[in-house]
């Protein structure tokens, strides 16, 4: 029999991959050119080729049992040093290597902040709508997630809302930016008004309130969208990092921890961090891949193929009637649904069209749309939208 905590875990598994699974499905079904399955945030342009030929050279000069083998807990130190390097010169920071801890993708490098961090009881704030999955992080380590109300204007974080919801047992605050599933990007302004919130409640409780900085989506902005880090508007932040999107290596799971120096009570973070890698069982992020992104440190993905899709999308269902967000970045549309969720979710099935409901980011009444897929599905998917439209009676 299974422990009780993950009973909840089971019953409320992830809807994101559910919908993928039925996608597949659907696909051996119906072809699969027949169906338009928008569910998972899944890379689909290649990683660039500097990615394949760095796997190929360190395979190849390097020491096997270097590549192979063992390190710190925290990655190797050329690997950490070089981002290091890198960061502070595309954000005028100040980190070393011991700033950085490499981790098993952002998932993991979140699941071994909050080991650091939280005690039971201990309360994490985030904005709604936001990644679901930072239900069951937080509650692996036996904190309380309660989620800001959304604001349904612009999407921009309820700052007004979220002062009022601060308390003594709040121990930190994620912060998705661009936002998974908005795609809105929250501004400098937005940031340093948070950040003063923080501080300010920070003294009145007189407790350390951690910003978490979930940044998997950081490169891919558009319109020349500035992504403001968040270590240079708040002392106590801690970035989490993925090569999921940036280098579109999501099942390569490698990310990093940046634990800055101005963190409160820096010295005992970071060497706990150290240990939460190890004993969550994940020992030290995958050797090879360390040694790959570090090389790669300057190669991203072409993500003008992702701004084409956006900007099919747009215009194609702004002309059918459907209300939605305009994504600034991640890969992601936020589409008010005109009807109730679920039931716009099973209308877009019959057209073989897989969406995920609002109601999986604590937002219910809308429909998240991923659009990093082929150009050519969206193309042949607009047909589908626009009966889908019309049935539901957007216009």
């Amino acid at each position: 029999m299974i422990a009780k905590k993950m009973e909840d875990m089971v019953k409320n598994s992830s809807v994101i991959r559910a919908m993928f699974e039925e996608g597949k499905k659907m696909a051996a079904q119906f072809g699969p050119e027949n169906v338009y399955d928008f569910s998972l945030g899944n890379p689909s342009i290649e990683p660039p080729v500097s990615v394949k030929e760095a796997f190929i050279d360190i395979l190849n000069s390097e020491e096997p049992n270097l590549v192979h083998g063992y390190m710190n807990n925290s990655g190797y130190p050329d690997v950490r040093a070089a981002i290091a390097d890198s960061l502070n010169k595309k954000f005028d920071t100040n980190f070393d290597e011991r700033n950085i801890l490499m981790t098993v993708g952002a998932a993991g490098g979140l699941n071994v902040i909050l080991k650091t961090l939280l005690d039971e009881g201990d309360e994490v704030l985030t904005f709604a709508p936001y990644f679901g999955e930072y239900n069951n992080y937080v509650k692996n380590h036996c904190g309380v997630l309660k989620a800001v109300p959304a604001n349904t204007v612009d999407f921009m974080p309820n700052l007004e809302q979220f002062e009022q919801m601060l308390t003594a047992k709040t121990k930190a605050v994620i912060i998705n930016n661009p936002n998974n599933p908005t795609g809105v990007v929250y501004p400098v302004e937005t940031i340093k008004v948070l950040a003063e919130i923080m501080v300010k409640k920070g003294k009145e409780f007189g407790t350390d309130i951690y910003l978490i900085a979930d940044e998997p989506y950081r490169e891919l902005a558009y319109d020349g969208v500035e992504v403001p880090y968040l270590t240079k508007y708040y002392d106590n932040t801690i970035v989490g990092y993925s090569y999921s999107k940036s280098l579109s290596l999501p099942g390569e799971r490698i990310g990093y921890l940046v634990i800055p120096d101005s963190v409160a009570d820096f010295e005992n973070v970071a060497a706990a961090a150290n240990v939460a890698n190890r004993i969550l069982g994940f020992v030290n992020a995958p050797s090879l891949i360390q040694r790959v992104v570090a090389r790669c440190l300057d190669a991203k993905v072409d993500v003008e193929g992702y701004d084409k899709n956006r900007k099919l999308l747009v215009e194609k269902l702004s002309q059918f009637g459907f209300e939605f967000v305009r994504p600034q970045g991640a890969f992601y549309m936020w589409i008010k649904t005109p009807i109730d969720e679920k039931e716009f979710v099973a209308a877009a099935k019959k057209h073989r069209i897989l969406l995920v409901p609002g109601s999986s980011f604590g937002c219910a009444g809308y429909v998240r749309l991923a659009y990093c897929v082929d150009y050519n599905m969206i193309e042949r998917a607009m047909v589908e939208f626009e009966k889908l439209a019309k049935e539901t009676k957007v216009n």
